[in-house]
């Protein structure tokens, strides 16, 4: 590609800045130390090693593999070393990449040793990484604006021919300006268009910034919105603050206390769910762009999101427990599964029911985030679903009467949040009368992915079937928040596999995601197979938002239209008669100030509660007083309900 070509020749002085900030004063470390890996795997022993010259904290398998490359690296210069509030043995290293270190000491003592001297090392590399970006930064100010226009002036030039060559095109059948994959492509450059020109201006405020005399790099004010003194400041003490008539006071509540929430939920209080609030789509990102800017220009490709605290203003109007409860918008398909005459039937109506279960998860068409869970919450709901002539190999439930016979079946749902970290939901639901009920534990981790934002749904369900004595254990899809700087939208990616043991039969389901250029939105594929003969029993393709079309063995097909499925509204009971720790009471506050749009006050809300689960946890680690579950208890790798159906059955 043509166009000017910029040649650079350091100064002698900025080399040499560059490489004399050496550390032969301190004294390299090493050790064993205990390393988080994921949930599934856990803590691990590795051997560490503080390489002070080059600023790396390094880590092998064992110390008999510290002659070969490093299992993995962090480099220390702008990093932070944090000791852990949860014990007196944990801290983490946090690189300026974004990724992290969760480590563990033998003791406090042997902690207060690493963290001492990586701290030392980190302050000085830091220092040096200061001084280099300083003498940096002074050569090139003068040349920025000019070097940067003139790249800016050569893309729109650029962008300019591409859209005159589309609109140019001849009027013909093959191609014309108005193929959808050329307007993709024309909407694809204006957009990122518009992407370089916001980065170019907040590239410029760094350096007006600069030249006022700010040092050690761009010091752009937080756009969040003000919050009373009281938030600001740790130390103060959350019950002075002043509540408002029906607010959650700011006073300690210990969330694990069994008497703060009811054991049994009485369904009989629960009414049919009015809540119907649907998310403004482009208003409230227009709005607040400069806020989504600012906050991109603090990420880090790859970094990890958990603890990033997003603006309030993107968030959706509930918890993602309550969230989780949208995969039961159609009870009758999940009740359904168990009326199949065969095993493999009663696969394929599970996958049907999977597939089905995704598209009421959103309440706009704008990607908003869920309020995350506070350690300890929870949510209830229940379906009634009427009960179907199908339904005839029903096991049978002794001497009911015609009248109760007729009564519709009830799907009862819980979900707790059960770890803070890593953040793990647990819900279950159950049908009773027909035997079934399914139990799933969720890990959701966030990257920051440049224009695009990945979630991974790490864990895993299993559905029960008692009546054949059938167990479905199943994974969950990644979603994507996509075009975050225009108008968000969702997308689901990533294979899935469903799994009987009992019967042999097994399903692969991938959500495909779109290729940059041409292509279905929200395109999937499945596919159910008999593992022992390898043979193909149904294959389905479609949108999971959408059309899905099954296609079977026997050359019958069956087409299912997910936006005309009937949705079932949940029940719920009102707020005044729910526990201080289930959802919607919970976070009523946060929930009626967005309706209001009063940006401030949500924001005011939703930190004090989130201030408060700090300092719950601070006295938890003081007082080495275990977190206790109410509905979830930990079995190995898995949470599983406290009452699960497959326990209390009577067969």
């Amino acid at each position: 590609m043509g166009g000017t070509q910029y040649f650079i020749t350091w100064p002698l002085s900025l080399v040499c800045s560059i490489t004399s900030h050496g550390s032969d004063h301190m004294e390299n470390i090493d050790g064993y130390l205990m390393k988080y890996t994921n949930l599934v795997t856990g803590w691990q022993y590795r051997f560490f090693v503080l390489n002070n010259e080059a600023g790396l904290l390094e880590y092998f398998v064992n110390e008999q593999s510290r002659p070969q490359k490093p299992r993995g690296m962090l480099p220390l210069a702008g990093a932070v070393i944090s000791p852990s509030d949860e014990d007196s043995h944990t801290f983490t290293v946090n690189a300026i990449s974004g990724e992290q270190y969760k480590l563990r000491a033998t003791d406090a003592k042997e902690r207060q040793h690493w963290v001492s001297r990586l701290q030392i090392c980190t302050q000085h590399h830091t220092e040096a990484m200061g001084k280099v970006r300083q003498d940096i930064s002074v050569f090139f100010a003068p040349h920025f604006p000019l070097i940067s226009l003139q790249m800016m002036s050569q893309v729109q030039g650029q962008h300019r021919d591409l859209i005159q060559s589309i609109e140019g095109l001849p009027a013909a059948p093959s191609l014309s300006p108005l193929d959808p994959d050329l307007l993709m492509l024309k909407a694809t450059s204006m957009a990122t268009m518009n992407c370089l020109n916001e980065c170019l201006h907040i590239l410029h405020l760094q350096q007006v910034a600069r030249q006022r005399g700010s040092l050690g790099g761009p010091t752009i004010e937080w756009l969040e919105p003000k919050l009373p003194d009281i938030l600001k400041n740790g130390s103060s003490s959350l019950g002075s603050f002043a509540p408002e008539e029906g607010q959650l006071d700011g006073s300690h509540l210990e969330l694990s206390s069994p008497e703060s929430c009811k054991e049994d939920i009485d369904v009989e209080d629960e009414m049919e769910d009015t809540f119907t609030d649907k998310e403004e789509d482009l208003g409230a990102v227009e709005e607040e762009r400069s806020v989504i800017l600012h906050l991109l220009s603090q990420l880090k490709l790859g970094m990890d999101l958990t603890r990033v605290v997003l603006p309030t203003f993107i968030l959706e109007k509930r918890s993602l427990l309550e969230m989780y409860a949208d995969f039961m918008s159609h009870p009758d398909l999940f009740v359904a599964i168990t009326d199949g005459s065969s095993p493999e039937d009663r696969m394929v109506r599970f996958v049907e029911y999977y597939l089905t279960s995704f598209h009421e998860g959103r309440k706009g068409a704008i990607a908003k985030k869920p309020y995350n869970p506070i350690i300890g919450e929870t949510f209830h709901c229940s379906w009634k679903v009427p009960r179907s002539p199908e339904a005839s190999n029903e096991p049978s439930q002794g001497s009911l009467d015609t009248a109760a016979s007729k009564d519709p079946y009830q799907v009862r749902f819980v979900a707790e949040q059960v770890s803070h970290h890593p953040p793990v939901s647990g819900f279950y639901a159950e049908c009773q009368e027909r035997r079934m009920c399914v139990n799933t534990h969720v890990w959701t981790k966030s990257k920051f992915m440049g224009m695009s934002i990945g979630v991974s749904m790490i864990g895993e369900g299993c559905l029960y079937l008692l009546e054949h004595d059938e167990e479905y254990t199943f994974t969950l899809p990644c979603a994507y928040a996509r075009s975050i700087l225009t108008v968000p939208w969702v997308e689901l990616g990533g294979k899935v596999n469903i799994t009987c043991s009992k019967s042999g039969y097994s399903a692969v389901i991938t959500f495909h995601t779109k290729p940059f250029y041409g292509g279905k939105l929200h395109k999937v594929t499945a596919e159910v197979k008999h593992n022992a003969t390898n043979a193909v029993a149904c294959r389905v393709q479609g949108e999971w938002n959408g059309v899905l079309e099954f296609s079977y063995t026997s050359g019958e097909t069956k087409v299912v239209d997910v936006t005309k499925l009937p949705v079932t509204r949940k029940l719920v009971r009102p707020i005044e008669k729910q526990g201080p720790t289930e959802s919607r009471r919970l976070w009523q506050h946060v929930t009626e100030s967005l309706r209001q749009k009063d940006i401030d006050k949500a924001t005011e809300h939703k930190r004090m509660l989130e201030e408060r689960q700090r300092t719950e946890e601070r006295h938890r680690a003081e007082t080495e007083t275990a977190w206790r579950t109410r509905y979830f208890d930990r079995e190995g790798e898995v949470w599983v309900y406290h009452k699960p159906l497959w326990k209390n059955s009577t067969s």
